[in-house]
Parts: structure tokens; C-alpha cells; sequence
């Protein structure tokens, strides 16, 4: 089956592949089907978003199409960055720009209580929507450690793994992460939907 991945990310690609590919699904990149849009994300939750994307795609093709939108919660920040991680130090910040930003307004700050967050949205080709979400608690450390992953990962302490997501591997990172238990969870609902 294939499934168009409704994202210009190639990290968030890569990461739908390894978990989606091994269940016998040809996931393609948005850009690869030959749909060359940017999708503004207006949304005000994860969910909005996703479908936002999931729905702008939808309508340039007949195949399934998959979006996601994530982001960091941290506690004392009121759930922020939020919608806005991507965006958290301006457009076109850099992943250590967003960091640094983060770690600025954490400074002296006791509870760095954390967790990301993820809501997946699929349009079948009828279109029929479902959306599944999940989540990964830890906490953000004073300062980046880890060499892998992306975004917030080398400041994100997973409470599970015992370790920052960039000090994971990808397979570590899948087995607890929230695109990873979004992503189970939607097959899940994908199968049920197809019975």
C-alpha cells in the first residue's frame, strides 16, 4: 500500500519509513509523489495541524496520505513551545537556535519537567479520516548531549530509555518516542478500519 508522507521534513519521513515500511507500506515523501507545497500550519493543536496537512495533500492525489504534527511541552513554560516548536526562535531558526532559546528561558529553573507530543493524521483515499496521538515524558537537561536525532532531542531526557533521544539510536528512539507510539497506534486503527 502506498501512503504519501504529507511533510517536506526528512527526518519525520525517515522515521514514518522505519516504522512503517517493515508493515508492508511503501511510504513516499510528498515531494517525491511530486507535490511541491508548504502547508501554513494556523492550527491550534497538534491534531488541527495534522489534518491541515493531511487534508492540503489529500487533494492532489488518490493515494493514502499520512501527516503528523509534534512538538515539545514544557510544564513550567504552560505546555510551551508547543505548535510552535518549529518555530519557537523565529522561522528558519536553526535546531540550536531553538535550543538555546529553550535552555535561555529554563535558566535557574528547578522542574524541567518535559514531554513531546504527536498526533498522526491519515486520509484514505475515500476519504476517511482517522488521527491517533502519543506521548514521551522526561525532562530537558541544562545542556545539549548526543549526536543523533533532531530538534529538541539532544536536550530531551527520556525517563524510559535513560538517556537523551540524540544519545539513542533510531531503533531506540522508535521503541518509546511519541511519533513511534503515534504511529503504532494509528496502524492499529488502520487495521481495524479494514476489516
Amino acid at each position: 500500500m502506498k501512503i504519501i508522507a504529507a511533510t517536506n521534513n526528512a527526518n519525520k519521513v525517515r522515521e514514518i519509513c522505519e516504522i512503517f515500511t517493515p508493515l508492508g507500506f511503501d511510504v513516499v515523501p510528498q515531494a517525491s509523489a511530486g507535490i511541491e507545497i508548504e502547508v501554513e500550519e494556523t492550527g491550534d493543536t497538534f491534531k488541527k495541524n495534522a489534518l491541515i496537512k493531511a487534508r492540503a495533500v489529500a487533494m492532489l492525489t488518490d493515494d493514502y496520505v499520512i501527516a503528523d504534527d509534534s512538538g515539545l511541552c514544557v510544564e513550567v513554560l504552560g505546555g510551551r513551545p508547543g505548535v510552535m516548536s518549529a518555530r519557537y526562535a523565529g522561522e528558519g531558526a536553526t535546531d540550536k537556535e531553538k535550543i538555546n532559546k529553550l535552555l535561555g528561558e529554563l535558566d535557574g529553573v528547578e522542574d524541567r519537567s518535559a514531554k513531546f507530543c504527536c498526533c498522526i493524521a491519515m486520509i484514505f483515499p475515500d476519504g476517511r479520516e482517522l488521527t491517533a496521538e502519543g506521548e514521551v515524558k522526561g525532562r530537558i537537561l541544562k545542556e545539549p548531549r548526543g549526536e543523533n536525532g533532531f530538534g529538541y532531542d539532544p536536550v530531551f531526557f527520556s525517563d524510559e530509555l535513560s538517556k537523551t533521544f540524540a544519545e539513542a539510536t533510531n531503533e531506540e528512539k522508535n521503541s518509546v518516542s511519541h511519533r513511534g507510539r503515534a504511529l503504532a497506534a494509528m496502524y492499529e486503527r488502520m487495521k481495524n478500519e479494514n476489516k
